[in-house]
């Protein structure tokens, strides 16, 4: 009876959160920094708060432009107006001045694929807006895109790496190594690291970025994707527990972002995939569940001996089925994206929960 009870007092409060967009609950803890943080920042809703967007994309003179969706000319405006809620406490909001300070002299590395690109990018803008006056310098150095702000002796990196391991060029073609980092040299020293890596694993034909899969003496012509990324998960895994001090560096997965791709997930069987959406799916779920990859990603991450705290975005992020760029991103009506997300937009919450992150630790 009184299970019964609680669960409607949980209820009735999470119903005051969707409607008033603030509010306390008693949560389990989670995996992940959230543990620290007293509630599961993950599990919570998207609530509709007018203060948002944390930024204009007009005053982000250096956005790409493939995440630009609103002078790619998106009409509306909606999508920029949520505000993540978890069921459990509030989100620390943004302190661009803050997040500088606390990392004065340091540098936090984004390595991985086009969606580390989209929070490395989001986390720029966010800082710049935060403290314009602030001089900056963006520079390239082969792969790594380094963002200085020059006060703070802060830089900013992403380090395009997709698939974490290697990619070598040899007589047989290009051969994916699932079990060698050697780019893993350039990642050695720096005080905040932030991997992401999926959605590379999934590509065929001309996008495929490889020939042959090798691990260990075994050559391979092709094998189960999510096989593949779990070997190369815990290759990476093994370069983390090896080469990283935590005493001297925080290391986060970015979690799984997903794409909307299949409208039948949402209860749309429509074939205009993400194009068109302009408000996220109300509630706490997603309906068309989790992602395989993000649960391989989670048992290799519960195996590691080095802290490496997970960015549990993708359920957050599969509700938010309006945050693609969509027909205004890069390729258009031709090509719809419907995986990668609008700035301002999604990526600033990843963001505001790496802050959280850094806030409490």
């Amino acid at each position: 009876m009184e299970w019964s009870f609680s669960i409607s007092v949980v209820l009735f409060l999470t119903l005051l959160i969707q409607i008033h967009g603030s509010g306390y609950l008693d949560h389990k803890q989670a995996r992940g920094f959230a543990e620290n943080y007293g509630c599961n920042l993950f599990q919570g809703s998207w609530v509709y708060d007018d203060s948002y967007p944390l930024y204009e994309t007009s005053q982000c003179p250096f956005i790409e432009r493939e995440f630009d969706c609103q002078n790619n000319g998106r009409p509306d405006k909606f999508y920029l107006k949520y505000r993540w809620q978890p069921a459990g406490c509030n989100l620390t909001r943004f302190n661009g001045e803050d997040f500088l300070t606390r990392l004065r002299g340091k540098s936090i590395m984004f390595v991985g694929d086009s969606l580390g690109l989209n929070q490395w990018q989001s986390l720029t803008c966010m800082l710049h807006i935060a403290m314009p006056q602030a001089p900056y310098n963006l520079a390239r150095n082969g792969d790594v895109s380094i963002f200085t702000f020059l006060t703070y002796d802060v830089k900013v990196m992403f380090s395009r790496n997709a698939l974490l391991v290697d990619i070598v060029g040899e007589s047989i073609g290009r051969v994916l190594k699932l079990d060698s980092i050697q780019a893993g040299q350039t990642w050695k020293g720096i005080e905040v690291m932030i991997f992401d890596s999926w959605h590379w694993w999934i590509h065929t034909g001309r996008k495929q970025p490889w020939d042959l899969i090798q691990v260990g003496n075994h050559t391979y012509r092709d094998m189960d994707r999510l096989v593949a990324y779990e070997i190369a998960l815990n290759t990476w895994a093994k370069w983390v527990d090896y080469n990283i001090d935590p005493t001297r560096t925080r290391v986060f997965f970015q979690g799984v972002s997903p794409d909307h791709q299949n409208p039948a997930q949402w209860g749309e069987p429509r074939a205009n995939l993400c194009e068109g959406q302009t408000r996220p799916i109300l509630g706490f779920r997603y309906p068309g569940g989790p992602l395989p990859a993000e649960l391989v990603l989670e048992k290799v991450l519960r195996a590691m001996q080095k802290p490496v705290y997970l960015l549990d975005i993708t359920t957050l992020s599969q509700l938010r089925i309006d945050g693609h760029p969509s027909v205004y991103g890069f390729g258009g009506h031709l090509d719809p994206d419907c995986s990668h997300w609008c700035l301002a937009g999604v990526p600033d919450t990843w963001n505001e929960l790496l802050y959280a992150s850094l806030v409490k630790n």
